[in-house]
């Protein structure tokens, strides 16, 4: 499973925006490897952070290679102040149980 986090400070969003964001956001969802996505911001509203859950590293792959996608990441100076992109592999997540999670609860009763 792989993980891939847009971080970024948000500037002013036009319509363009707005459609080239939710085609990317559709395309991402009709693939098979796409397992979800969640987003956090900061209490201020200044930095924010989509993370998009891949099965696999080809599926991300096609997702960052996808025309529309392409034509946002050119663009991105007229919507966002500065970004920084994590792709990270997930090798292991777990919690208590209590808090439902894209990433499966993996806790080994002896693990740390």
């Amino acid at each position: 499973m792989y993980c891939a986090s847009f971080i970024w400070e948000p500037g002013s969003y036009d319509a363009e925006f707005h459609q080239l964001n939710a085609s990317i956001d559709q395309f991402a969802r009709s693939l098979p490897g796409y397992l979800g996505v969640e987003s956090w911001q900061a209490t201020d509203a200044t930095r924010r952070c989509v993370n998009y859950y891949w099965a696999d590293l080809e599926t991300l792959k096609q997702f960052s290679a996808h025309p529309t996608h392409l034509q946002a990441k050119q663009n991105y100076a007229r919507w966002y102040n500065g970004y920084h992109i994590v792709i990270s592999e997930v090798i292991r997540s777990y919690g208590d149980g209590n808090v439902s999670h894209i990433t499966p609860n993996n806790r080994d009763s002896g693990a740390a």
